[in-house]
């Protein structure tokens, strides 16, 4: 079974053109932002500070309640800011007004955070999802901040309906899937993975780094899917990502 699903990943979900995803290797990542020091996570000075230093930027989005795509990683808004509550409640103006905890920074908009970038590094941006929720709305966000913005992207997901609906929807756009296997390495949890890795037919991979050494992500790199790993923490999962990923998305002790 194992090696028919293996057999039918190039028909379901071909290896992209080496040139649409070549921005991807070689590159560090650093997760939401080169965050601490007072700096926040997915704030505009975090991702200032990843550009000064050369790094890709990985970044979360999420839709405010007037649909606009909006950078911040949790639900809520009680972790991260002196408010509470669904981060979906607010306007887009309302959670650009709100300040990230101790940071002078507030909430940036992707537009904001492609206005700052300017093309200068790589960004991977991961829209986040419920499964209870339709993806349609804020992938549409997302596609209309990105049109005309010519620095190298992608767009990634847990959720393979992201990469499924750009696909049809914005197929220039590179697509790809996070995925985390959770000790899942049962026959049911490979079928699981190869059946999103066809709906969402992505052009590059972002792997659970404590998933590695893994034969789903190693068949997927050796037939032209790039993988991207994260979180990378430490010296010791950056030498992991090193043997087995083409870029670490790392933070803290984990960048070099």
């Amino acid at each position: 079974m194992r090696l028919l699903l293996s057999a039918l990943d190039p028909l379901f979900a071909p290896a992209p053109a080496p040139d649409r995803v070549a921005w991807l290797a070689g590159r560090t990542f650093a997760h939401r932002g080169l965050h601490g020091n007072g700096l926040a996570e997915n704030s505009p000075g975090a991702f200032a500070a990843a550009i000064e230093r050369g790094f890709g930027i990985e970044c979360d989005v999420q839709r405010s309640g007037d649909g606009q795509a909006m950078v911040f990683h949790d639900w809520e808004l009680d972790r991260l800011t002196g408010e509470t509550g669904p981060v979906m409640d607010r306007t887009a103006a309302a959670l650009g007004a709100i300040a990230l905890t101790g940071s002078a920074d507030t909430i940036p908009s992707l537009r904001q955070v492609l206005a700052l970038v300017a093309g200068r590094v790589p960004l991977l941006i991961e829209v986040k999802s419920r499964k209870d929720h339709r993806v349609a709305a804020l992938c549409m966000a997302v596609r209309r901040v990105l049109e005309g913005y010519r620095g190298p992207h992608g767009v990634m997901s847990f959720d393979p309906r992201v990469g499924h609906w750009f696909a049809r929807h914005s197929p220039s756009t590179p697509r790809g899937l996070v995925v985390t296997e959770e000790d899942a390495r049962t026959l049911s949890g490979n079928i699981r993975r190869h059946l999103a890795l066809w709906h969402a037919r992505p052009d590059f991979l972002a792997y659970d780094v404590r998933d590695f050494p893994s034969a789903f992500a190693a068949s997927q790199r050796r037939r032209g899917i790039p993988v991207a790993t994260w979180t990378v923490r430490s010296a010791e999962l950056r030498a992991k990502a090193a043997e087995y990923a083409d870029a670490p998305i790392a933070e803290g002790a984990g960048i070099p």
